[in-house]
């Protein structure tokens, strides 16, 4: 097995397929890469079990067929210092010998065995599939992904919710601290469906999807994929039924702040040093025309306050956020301004944009903590 490549070209889709290997894994094969070259179609793997990235590049001076298995580690380092240059692959398929040929030298270390590599989980026959935009998921993903959960106790909250509809896609995350509900109307999928991705391959996606792309996407019982470009990914679903989202979402929050969202965002920073540690409160005073930011730190005799500039004609009222969702909030909105709705201090505050993009609906909500005056 032989071939050329442009050695950038290789360095480019190693990176990108080398971001759903752990650096700690349970099996030591799945340390490697594993090359298939099947005519002039070299076809890159990488795999932690449950998620699986293919890229797919031309190659030239082509010879024979085969796959072997290569250290993921070793390869990244060695395209890294020569990807300006052409490099030649060449295999001894006798005795798994690899040697990497470039314009002033060559490399040459062993490959492993690529029966070893797992085959990964296919999609039934009777998966359902559709087209998207790819800018339509990359939305739905960048507006989500960071209000997911990190802890493992509630593992359908470490993921982002796809539910689909036939007239449009909603994307849901949360950590219980914070939900995030996302509607694009871009697309019409034409049926109905409902799966947990978890946030790995979701951040994957982000990461190497072209936003010019078309993505395909199957949807079995127990997994999808997603096929766009060079590239595809297959990942496995989170079990679990997710919380009705549309339930914790308040219906009637009357009193509405609109907010300069720059202007508050640097404000929270800016209060959230003197925060507590340990809770992060700061408390929101909403006057007429204006928000006051507080914040104190007992334990160091620390405290804070700065106001901000607002449109808001209702009751006044105080009440507590954990500024650090605050801020994920707010930075992740988007938009000149931001409109909070409250209705009391214990009920949650619904943040969204003053102005939506067109055909999509994005909600956020954030759960208050209590404020001893």
């Amino acid at each position: 097995m032989r071939f050329n490549i442009d050695g950038k070209l290789l360095q480019q889709q190693l990176s990108a397929v080398n971001k759903v290997i752990n650096s700690k894994n349970a099996l030591t094969i799945l340390d490697n890469f594993l090359f298939e070259l099947n005519g002039n179609e070299l076809t890159i793997t990488g795999s932690d079990q449950e998620n699986t990235v293919r890229a797919k590049l031309e190659v030239l001076d082509c010879d024979g067929t085969g796959q072997i298995a290569v250290n993921a580690k070793t390869l990244l380092e060695i395209t890294k210092e020569i990807s300006n240059q052409p490099v030649n692959f060449s295999l001894n398929e006798q005795t798994g010998e690899i040697e990497l040929q470039f314009l002033n030298g060559q490399f040459k270390f062993m490959g492993i065995n690529a029966d070893e590599y797992p085959k990964g989980d296919s999609l039934e026959e009777e998966a359902v599939g559709f087209s998207v935009p790819a800018s339509v998921i990359l939305k739905g993903i960048e507006n989500t992904v960071y209000a997911v959960s990190q802890e493992n106790i509630r593992p359908i909250m470490t993921g982002i919710y796809w539910d689909i509809h036939e007239n449009d896609i909603v994307f849901v995350a949360s950590d219980t601290h914070k939900l995030v509900r996302y509607i694009t109307r871009e697309v019409a999928p034409g049926f109905e469906r409902g799966f947990i991705m978890p946030s790995k391959p979701a951040n994957i996606l982000k990461g190497i999807i072209g936003k010019e792309d078309m993505v395909n996407i199957r949807i079995g019982e127990k997994g999808a994929s997603f096929s766009f470009g060079d590239f595809s990914l297959t990942c496995r679903f989170i079990k679990g039924n997710y919380p009705n989202y549309n339930r914790v979402i308040p219906t009637d929050n009357p009193f509405v702040v609109n907010v300069d969202r720059q202007s508050m965002l640097n404000a929270m920073r800016r209060v959230a040093i003197f925060a507590s540690k340990a809770s992060n409160l700061v408390k929101m005073e909403m006057q007429q025309g204006m928000i006051r930011l507080a914040a104190q730190d007992l334990d160091y005799g620390t405290s804070a306050e700065e106001r901000v500039m607002c449109d808001y004609q209702g009751n006044d009222m105080t009440i507590g956020f954990n500024s650090a969702f605050t801020v994920e909030i707010l930075n992740n909105m988007g938009g000149d301004t931001t409109i909070i709705k409250l209705s009391d201090p214990a009920r949650p505050g619904i943040f969204e944009p003053l102005e939506q993009e067109p055909n999509t609906e994005l909600t956020t909500i954030q759960m208050p903590m209590q404020v001893i005056e």
